[in-house]
């Protein structure tokens, strides 16, 4: 790996982190609920844009830097699987059943499917 890609993915990383902070406080100042909201829409944004990235890589439109600095550093810095295992098994720990398996099911299926229509538009392109 040169050092112009671990320089793209600390600068994807720099970017990626904050968004998913100020996306989290934006979601949850407008929508009063205990559930996750900004965790769900952080993952479901980044899974859609890492599969239209993965599209684009996979039709030789992203250069390896690129897919450096977007996939692996402002995605892997963006989305978030640990604060979603957290906030299940702090919805477990509250006796809130249904709502944990909600959140399980509705992250990986709509996250499922944003990352493939991401890759379907990625791949048109």
């Amino acid at each position: 790996m040169t050092p112009w890609l671990y320089l793209a993915v600390a600068a994807g990383g720099f970017v990626g982190a904050p968004s998913r902070y100020l996306l989290d406080r934006a979601v949850t100042r407008r929508i009063e609920s205990d559930l996750p909201w900004g965790t769900f829409a952080i993952n479901v944004t980044g899974s859609f844009l890492l599969g239209l990235l993965t599209g684009l890589a996979a039709t030789g439109h992203l250069p390896d830097v690129a897919k450096a600095l977007l996939a692996t550093g402002f995605c892997g810095a963006y989305t978030t699987f640990s604060t979603f295992t957290f906030e299940t098994v702090r919805l477990v720990e509250d006796g809130r059943l249904l709502e944990a398996a909600g959140n399980v099911l509705a992250s990986v299926a709509v996250g499922l499917a944003a990352a493939g229509a991401g890759l379907a538009i990625g791949l048109a392109l």
